[in-house]
């Protein structure tokens, strides 16, 4: 029996409401074949009432919903060959750990059940749990023994549904990377819903990020983190600076007092809000920068890896500003007039 085989996915124009409550508006997805896309959003915003449409497990009001060459829109959950992950795992308490793996299994001979839940166990790093029961398991070993179960029929797609969400920090990121690494290794079609933006960031190669049941931006971690399509995209994956701006009469942002340099000058009557990331500010340049301003420290915070610092510009009071540092780079801020630009090139207009 193989361990998968990859299909690409269509998703489109899928519509569902449950009452007057618009829960999908249009969604359309492609997810080639190989790839992990997660469906990221905060709660409510839709992403697993579309995962569990592409499941059967709610039919959507209008839309359809193509894997492989199949139609499978109208078809009822079994025919759709998937295996599905759960936020709780849904392992049965009363079966064996090699009973769960095997329970969906029916119908082949007994010894190729059994060598299936062998290669399964290997494959997830269990040989040896056979016989425990899930409540003998930590809560990693539980997600291994279910994504197990889930891979054992040998799907064309991967479901998961938030599942992570029920570990703590450490394991999670250990088992995000091992996940990752599995899927790879088989080339699983994925498709993972998470409210967690680390998560998506570290295991996707593209990410759906929803909001109010429409999709925002479809497209790779790296894009959505340095180009968002949308103040919402923005706002939800990582930490920015949002100031807002008139444009002035040499087709400059005007932000309060002061005239901010962009990439291109702008035209017309725009107004709207500048966007940046943290990382992206430059503190004590040692090179002449565009847009350098005088500042105050207001406040530090030690982060391990890097420090985030809270500025507020002499020109611009009642506007703070994050800036995030390395630690090394701290020192030089002791007891020094601290100066910060913000390049033209790190900023993105909202109008």
């Amino acid at each position: 029996m193989a361990l998968s085989h990859s299909v690409n996915m269509q998703v489109r124009n899928i519509h569902k409401g449950f009452g007057a409550f618009k829960a999908l508006d249009g969604v359309s997805l492609d997810i080639a074949a190989g790839e992990l896309v997660c469906l990221l959003g905060p709660s409510g915003c839709g992403k697993t009432t579309l995962l569990r449409c592409i499941a059967g497990l709610e039919r959507q009001d209008s839309g359809s919903i193509v894997i492989g060459a199949r139609d499978v829109s109208e078809l009822p959950p079994q025919a759709r060959d998937y295996g599905i992950l759960f936020q709780s795992y849904a392992l049965f308490p009363n079966l064996t750990v090699e009973q769960n793996i095997g329970y969906g299994l029916h119908g082949d001979g007994r010894a190729t059940i059994k060598a299936r839940v062998a290669e399964m166990l290997e494959l997830v790093g269990l040989l040896g749990s056979e016989k425990k029961y899930p409540g003998q398991l930590s809560g990693g070993q539980q997600q291994r023994v279910a994504l197990a179960r889930a891979l054992a029929p040998a799907p064309s797609l991967l479901l998961l549904d938030e599942p992570m969400s029920a570990l703590d920090a450490r394991v999670r990121e250990h088992l995000c990377g091992e996940l990752r690494e599995l899927q790879k290794r088989l080339g699983i079609t994925t498709l993972m819903v998470t409210h967690n933006q680390d998560e998506a960031m570290l295991m996707a190669d593209r990410i759906a990020v929803i909001n109010h049941g429409r999709v925002e931006q479809y497209a790779s971690p790296q894009e959505i983190y340095r180009s968002p399509a949308s103040p919402f995209v923005a706002e939800f994956v990582g930490q920015g600076n949002w100031l807002p701006f008139e444009r002035s009469t040499d087709g400059h942002a005007q932000v309060g007092d002061i005239s901010l340099r962009l990439p291109t000058l702008l035209s017309g009557d725009a107004r709207g809000r500048l966007f940046c990331r943290p990382e992206s500010v430059v503190v004590n340049p040692s090179v002449h920068e565009d847009n350098l301003f005088s500042a105050q420290m207001r406040e530090m915070t030690f982060l391990g890896n890097r420090c985030r610092l809270r500025f507020e510009l002499d020109a611009l009071p009642g506007h703070s500003l994050l800036a995030e540092l390395a630690p090394e780079a701290m020192p030089r801020l002791n007891g020094a007039d601290i100066w910060v630009a913000l390049p033209p090139r790190s900023l993105q207009v909202f109008a």
